[in-house]
């Protein structure tokens, strides 16, 4: 499912690595966030559904219908339990960034100083920003970061995050 106003880049990087015989998958369906998108998921009865810019609040029953099948990317860095925490490569706090996304996240990340920025790929739970984490990944901030330069470096990330993820789990699909 893609956010009519997103990148569409996970998407493409899923598409690619289906295509490359990287993923052992089919899309079955592209879907926005609209209100046609919960009939399309009943018809299709997708293994996974993969948010890919999605910006909108999945309704409890969806979550619940779909658990442990709907993974979200989440611009920050989700701890394994609600009140744990992640740490960076250099041992100092990671952001959740929880409630955040795009852009809003990517400033956060440089507002606090952070010395890295990091994306979780989870699966989406009623908890909101929460789920089982099912991998992580960190950019370095440089000092002449700037929102776009960070965000373009950590979406290439994502993109492969996405990818490895969805490589492991269609091996035991």
């Amino acid at each position: 499912m893609v956010h009519e106003g997103g990148t569409q880049t996970n998407l493409k990087a899923i598409r690619e690595a289906i295509d490359n015989a990287r993923i052992n998958a089919e899309i079955s369906a592209v879907i926005s966030d609209s209100q046609d998108a919960t009939p399309i998921l009943e018809r299709v009865s997708p293994d996974y559904i993969c948010l890919a810019g999605w910006k909108k609040i999945i309704p409890d029953e969806i979550t619940e219908k779909y658990a442990n099948k709907i993974l979200n990317i989440h611009p920050g860095l989700i701890p394994d339990i609600v009140d744990g925490k992640v740490l960076n490569p250099d041992n100092t706090k990671a952001l959740w960034n929880k409630g955040m996304y795009g852009n809003k996240a990517i400033q956060n990340f440089l507002d606090q100083k952070a010395t890295y920025a990091g994306s979780s790929l989870h699966f989406l739970t009623n908890e909101f920003d929460f789920g089982p984490v099912l991998g992580k990944t960190f950019e370095k901030i440089e000092p002449d970061d700037t929102v776009e330069s960070l965000y373009a470096r950590l979406k290439k990330k994502e993109n492969e995050l996405y990818v490895e993820v969805l490589e492991k789990l269609c091996k035991t699909s």
